[in-house]
């Protein structure tokens, strides 16, 4: 379309970003719009502009409206967004995905209000938390420069919006484009392997299911990761690593939960640990060591083998809008404090650090040994040079020293011994010095000097 035909002089980047966002998320206000690829515009006019601009082409429709809360608190009624037929393909032409798999145009679901689907369009954008970038100025007739904006700072984010897909099929049974009833649908994927998260199932819990159910969802994980196909050789492979890389980091590829609702901290925490008691079977890891026994029945070292589990982290929207994914706002299931996300999804307790241990504790019994041996080698040295006192007999070590800082040579008197001699000449030139004063030979001495 030429420059005429864009009513409302919407830019080519803008449509080209808010059909990608869409195309991501299916239904969105202008608000979520603006917050997942121009959250540096000045207002919220730019993105409107665009969405006019593409349903004036035929490529998105505003079908519903929902109730919001504004900037005052209060609930505002904003409208949906969501794509045509043909603006499904062409945002999958912004996402370099096939038609066929980019689900629906989520007509219904504007209809109906879309209030699941909002949600986890806010879930992605608190994890993408994109950082907002100054937008060129729009030119104005009047020469009075604009005044100088100061853009949020926003946590860092992880992955990129190419990176999330929403309602993927994860089939029971057939396949990923046509799988069988009763297959279970991720809300959300995200592959963001730069930041070392191959893949990541998300799940948005609005408070509209009993824990029950949401722990049952999690069994529908593990069975789907369970699900075994035919590689072209004819061996059997996981069906999710066709489409999936493995993280490495043990077990099968992570669930993440976010729950939306504002329910206080302590309900929530509760919620949190119900279906955490519910789900145990799916992601609890099992005790190894090299005797079998369960670490409540021995002190005996050992490691948690993770093969065959789920890993399940756990945050609230607030959490995760205000302090972005790497901050310590994830509740790992078997862990006991709030983490990073690279930390909650990292296995704690593997065998290799159960190895680590033992080599270190190999290295330490080696170097104690070779401390003792050097101590002893010291010690029968020390004996191989040791002699007998000549006076008492003693044995004398090499190197021994006395009060007095007397260090005995080969062959020579103990330090005892060698203090006694010195005391006994002491006393003796003492004794002479007397005798020679007082005694009667220095009465002989002074009469025959005429004294």
């Amino acid at each position: 379309m030429g420059k005429a035909e864009w009513p409302y002089n919407s830019t080519a980047r803008a449509r080209g970003l808010v059909l990608l966002a869409l195309g991501v998320v299916k239904v969105a206000t202008a608000e979520q719009l603006r917050q997942l690829v121009l959250p540096g515009t000045a207002d919220l006019q730019t993105v409107r502009n665009a969405c006019k601009d593409l349903r004036h082409a035929g490529l998105m429709e505003s079908v519903g409206r929902t109730s919001r809360p504004g900037v005052n608190g209060r609930p505002v009624r904003r409208d949906l967004w969501n794509l045509t037929t043909a603006g499904l393909a062409a945002a999958a032409s912004e996402l370099g995905r096939p038609v066929r798999e980019m689900g629906g145009t989520a007509r219904d679901a504007a209809k109906a209000g879309a209030a699941h689907a909002l949600a986890v369009t806010d879930t992605i954008d608190a994890f993408r938390q994109s950082p907002p970038l100054p937008t060129k100025p729009v030119a104005r007739r009047t020469t009075r420069p604009a005044p100088q904006r100061v853009l949020p700072v926003r946590p860092r984010g992880l992955g990129h919006l190419r990176g999330w897909e929403t309602e993927v099929a994860l089939p029971v049974a057939g396949t990923f484009t046509t799988p069988a009833r009763g297959s279970l649908r991720a809300d959300a994927v995200l592959t963001a392997p730069e930041d070392q998260v191959p893949v990541l199932f998300v799940e948005v819990d609005n408070h509209t299911e009993p824990a029950a159910a949401v722990a049952a969802k999690i069994d529908r994980y593990r069975r789907f990761f369970l699900r075994q196909v035919k590689d072209h050789h004819g061996g059997d492979i996981p069906m999710w690593s066709t489409l999936w890389d493995d993280s490495g980091r043990g077990g099968f590829p992570p669930v993440a939960l976010v729950f939306t609702k504002d329910v206080g901290t302590q309900a929530r925490m509760s919620r949190i640990k119900t279906i955490r008691d519910l789900s145990c079977t799916c992601w609890q890891p099992r005790w190894q060591n090299p005797h079998g026994w369960s670490p409540n029945d021995t002190e005996e070292d050992g490691w948690w083998d993770f093969a065959g589990t789920v890993p399940v982290i756990a945050a609230h929207l607030d959490q995760l809008r205000t302090h972005g994914p790497h901050g310590p706002v994830w509740w790992r299931f078997g862990h006991s404090d709030w983490q990073p996300i690279t930390d909650a999804l990292t296995n704690a307790g593997t065998e290799e650090e159960y190895h680590a241990r033992g080599d270190r504790r190999r290295q330490a019994q080696e170097a104690a040994r070779a401390m003792e041996d050097q101590r002893r080698r010291e010690e029968l040295a020390r004996w191989d040079a040791t002699w007998e006192c000549p006076s008492c007999q003693a044995d004398v070590e090499p190197g021994t020293a006395g009060l007095d800082g007397y260090r005995p040579t080969q062959g020579g008197l103990c330090p005892d011994c060698e203090q006694t001699r010195r005391e006994e000449a002491q006393q003796r030139v003492a004794a002479e010095d007397m005798a020679s004063t007082n005694g009667i030979l220095a009465r002989l001495k002074a009469r025959a000097e005429g004294r």
